[in-house]
């Protein structure tokens, strides 16, 4: 590789960015006409106005991006996290026009993005999976279905994630008008009204491992990150190492999402998502990201590694740069900023949050 396309904004262009000069790549940072004046496209080699302030005019627009690839003479395009980045189809456009996508292959993407091929998937690698529906459906399944997998339960949209087209139904009575609404934000949100149904338990962690996959058959984890805090489905504190973990349970969670990755043959960053029940001391897979996270800097944190250089390595052929074994140590937290004020400012919230860094600190 020698010149790289960066298809994002924003911070993750910015890391894309500085990686790319370590590296000694040219860098072509995107911007939209509302981000004229953003710090990426300062930052980088070259930059390229790719459209109107929309994404879907611009950072979302697949077609353009290639055009504006080509013709920079790239050699590669960076997706990072959010837009395109879980895009097949984009993916697949850029393997076309003879550009490497730094991140996994199209047939990763799209089996692992297909959230009830994913739970096969993983299934089949001999991973605990939720117990839910073997299929996804457009319309509210039968009654006898809902409580073959037993109340409550849990809507979730096949086609997306971060918190849209998710339902907690307590009861028979409210299945299909929550599956209606449920059905309707997907579509809204992805484009595809497929809802699946999994047992919802009310009282679990949830923790997802960071994997890493070369094109020469090497498979690792680097540890674990746990963001049970959450709004509205949605993460707000990531940390690592897991303070609900102990340590055979994190090496089977651990063991369960390389084997998983090892079924895929997968290659560049991800994360294999799972539910921890502490009572009981079972995990489950609930899905997996094909992806950089947003949350990486925390794992980056605790292992001394710089897992975006590490895309740029493993898709230009390289071998992993670590092992199975790292030098994990020390805790690391991230806090995602919401625009609600007073939950920042709620005195359970806030105990919560000293007693982290307290615990960090120490």
């Amino acid at each position: 590789m020698r010149r790289v396309l960066i298809a994002n904004r924003g911070e993750i262009a910015l890391r894309a960015v500085r990686v790319c000069r370590r590296l000694g790549l040219e860098s072509v940072a995107v911007y939209s006409s509302a981000d004229a004046n953003s710090p990426h496209r300062w930052a980088a080699d070259h930059a390229i106005c790719i459209g109107p302030p929309p994404p879907k005019a611009s950072y979302l627009n697949a077609a353009a991006l290639i055009e504006v690839a080509v013709a920079s003479q790239c050699d590669a395009v960076y997706p990072g996290y959010g837009f395109l980045a879980e895009n097949n189809s984009f993916a697949q456009r850029c393997a076309a026009a003879d550009l490497v996508f730094i991140g996994p292959d199209c047939e990763s993407i799209a089996r692992m993005g297909a959230k009830v091929a994913a739970r096969e998937t993983a299934a089949a690698a001999g991973v605990p999976v939720v117990p839910g529906s073997k299929e996804g459906f457009t319309s509210a399944p039968t009654e006898s279905i809902a409580r073959e997998i037993g109340f409550p339960l849990l809507l979730k949209a096949s086609g997306g994630g971060g918190g849209r087209g998710m339902r907690i139904v307590t009861g028979a009575e409210d299945f299909g008008a929550q599956f209606e609404q449920a059905s309707a934000e997907a579509q809204a949100a992805f484009g595809n009204a497929e809802i699946y149904l999994e047992r919802f338990f009310p009282q679990v962690r949830h923790v997802e491992i960071q994997v890493f996959g070369d094109r020469h058959g090497n498979c690792v984890h680097l540890g674990e990150r746990d963001c049970s805090v959450q709004r509205r489905h949605q993460k707000l504190v990531e940390e690592a190492p897991s303070p609900a973990l102990d340590e055979p349970t994190r090496r089977r969670m651990a063991e369960a999402a390389t084997a998983l990755i090892r079924a895929l043959n997968y290659v560049n960053a991800g994360t294999v998502e799972f539910i921890y029940d502490p009572t009981r001391g079972q995990f489950f897979f609930i899905e997996m990201n094909t992806r950089i996270q947003v949350e990486h800097p925390v794992t980056e944190m605790v292992t001394g590694t710089d897992l975006v250089a590490e895309q740029f390595r493993v898709a230009a052929g390289e071998r992993l740069s670590f092992g199975s074994t790292f030098a994990e140590g020390g805790a690391a937290i991230e806090f995602r900023l919401v625009q609600q004020p007073e939950f920042l400012r709620g005195e359970v919230h806030t105990r919560w949050v000293e007693e982290r860094f307290r615990t960090a600190v120490n």
